[in-house]
């Protein structure tokens, strides 16, 4: 469907989007789409390292004096150059009482 679009029919789409959202927030919108995508893509592989990680038997039968990783907070690493938005996982919520 998308790949009959004819020129005339794309102008038209552009125009009601730019109407719609305005030039000024299109940078924003576009800007905020990267970060987003950067930040699943890292998730992505951490998620894949975890499971190789998780995947791989350990023959270690020594206890290991590191405390279990579910007892430490894990934090989402944010895009490179974006250190404001790291965050911990494991944060409790707080809740609000009436």
């Amino acid at each position: 469907m998308i790949g009959n679009l004819k020129p005339l029919e794309i102008i038209l789409i552009i125009a009601v989007i730019l109407l719609l959202f305005g030039a000024k927030k299109l940078p924003d919108m576009a800007r905020s789409l990267g970060k987003s995508a950067r930040i699943l893509k890292s998730e992505a592989k951490a998620m894949k390292k975890d499971d190789a990680a998780a995947a791989t038997p350990t023959t270690e039968t020594v206890a290991d004096p590191t405390p279990p990783p579910s007892t430490t907070a894990r934090t989402i690493q944010a895009a490179p150059g974006d250190v404001t938005s790291s965050r911990p996982v494991n944060e409790p919520k707080p809740t609000t009482q009436a």
